[in-house]
């Protein structure tokens, strides 16, 4: 009886916040470039004012993640501290200088009848973000969906549900300071999952595109099971192939960086593929450096036996998303070899191809159909900060509307608009 109550509170609460969000979203659809600009300079002095608060909302969240033996990886994705709360109020910096991109003639013509006929940008309406351990994504996605014109119901998981929401009251500060409705951005107030069931669910038609940002567990249940259309991916497992013509030196510093630079991020690779024409020479160098950053090495068995400290892999270490200091490497007759254990065993996120050969470079980004394809560079890169989209609302993996980093561009779509002059059709 008492879990049935809870259950109805539950959701006159979430449905109140839905259509809260809709109605502050009527208003933001018309909101002017120089007000929503407003709001992300009193969003970065709010934060600045409340950051011990946020901090010490943040150690209490810690303190529970280690009491509850999370990993060291979950730990660093779920902590805050002066120089993190300085990295979001630089995203929030980069995401104001952006062009409204609400409005945007994407394209015009004219019809020989005389019509014009445009494609105009316009926001999404009310995008729910389910998310895990990262706190900093509350501040993202507020500031790019407000810059996309959309409100945003976030949903965080319990262990960074405080400093999440003490993120939130000071981005909410802000809306009221620039004159827009605080529902702009708001957090669902509940641990419970079934928070995040009714989010899936739309809340009776108030939220029009789920995100999830988290784990594969997470990513999967929120495409199993969302009634509304989904920006998301399910794993981050991507790859570096080192081709027979690479520079050994800046392979080495890449794939150094790809894996050990963060670990617990989805734009880190996972296993290294490498042209057995170089293996012998490049293999023991990349173990060597990999172990003294303390890092696992598994390798094929093929290049197992270059160094006594790696293990041997095993088939499942080919489709296993670390998130770990572990990785995998296996040697490759060549670029065809690298493309289909990528097309096997890729997960569609990111893959870099490590060459001096332009030919080659050229074969790998025409051939791999990740979201995003890299020449000679890091896949921690992978992000839409990196790419100058001011920060992500999320990776996408999928083929429709958005691909790779979701920035505020692609939290709109369209609409056309058919000018005349009287015209009629026969």
């Amino acid at each position: 009886m008492v879990c049935k109550k809870m259950s109805k509170e539950l959701s006159t609460l979430l449905n109140e916040i839905g259509l809260k969000a809709k109605s502050a979203s009527a208003i933001l659809n018309t909101a002017t470039s120089d007000q929503k600009n407003k709001f992300f300079d009193f969003a970065i002095a709010s934060i600045q004012e409340n950051a011990d608060v946020i901090l010490t909302e943040n150690q209490i969240d810690i303190k529970a993640a280690k009491d509850n033996k999370k990993d060291e990886a979950f730990i660093d994705r779920l902590a805050l501290d002066n120089n993190r709360l300085q990295g979001i109020c630089d995203t929030l910096a980069e995401i104001k200088s952006f062009k409204d991109p609400v409005g945007r003639v994407l394209a015009s013509w004219d019809r020989p009848n005389g019509l014009n006929i445009s494609r105009v940008a316009t926001p999404l309406g009310v995008i729910g973000l389910i998310f895990e351990s990262r706190p900093n994504v509350a501040a993202d996605a507020g500031g790019l969906c407000l810059k996309s014109g959309n409100a945003v119901i976030l949903r965080s998981g319990k262990d960074g549900l405080r400093s999440a929401t003490a993120i939130v009251n000071s981005l909410q500060d802000a809306l009221k300071l620039s004159g827009l409705p605080e529902e702009c951005i708001q957090i669902a107030p509940s641990e419970s999952r079934e928070a995040a069931t009714m989010m899936l669910e739309g809340l009776n038609g108030s939220i029009d595109v789920i995100v999830p940002r988290g784990g594969k567990s997470l990513v999967a249940e929120v495409e199993r099971s969302a009634k509304v259309p989904v920006f998301g991916h399910l794993e981050g497992i991507c790859h570096i192939y080192v081709d027979e013509e690479a520079d050994e030196d800046k392979a080495l510093s890449i794939c150094l960086n790809a894996k050990m630079r963060r670990t617990g991020i989805c734009g880190a690779v996972e296993t290294i593929l490498i042209n057995e024409k170089i293996s012998p020479s490049f293999v023991p160098k990349l173990v060597a450096s990999l172990f003294d950053a303390e890092c696992e090495i598994r390798c094929c068995k093929e290049t197992v036996g270059f160094d006594d400290r790696a293990m041997l892999a095993s088939e499942e270490d080919w489709s296993t998303e670390y998130l770990a200091p572990i990785v995998s490497v296996k040697s490759v007759a060549g670029i065809d070899e690298a493309i289909a254990h990528i097309e096997k065993y890729g997960t569609g996120h990111t893959e870099s191809i490590i060459s001096e050969n332009k030919e080659t470079q050229s074969i790998f980004t025409h051939s791999i159909d990740s979201a995003i394809v890299m020449i000679n560079a890091s896949t921690q890169f992978a992000d839409g900060g990196e790419f100058g989209l001011g920060g992500e609302i999320g990776i996408a993996t999928g083929k429709f509307h958005a691909r790779g980093p979701v920035g505020v561009d692609q939290l709109t779509s369209f609409k056309y608009i058919v000018t005349g002059n009287g015209q009629t059709r026969s």
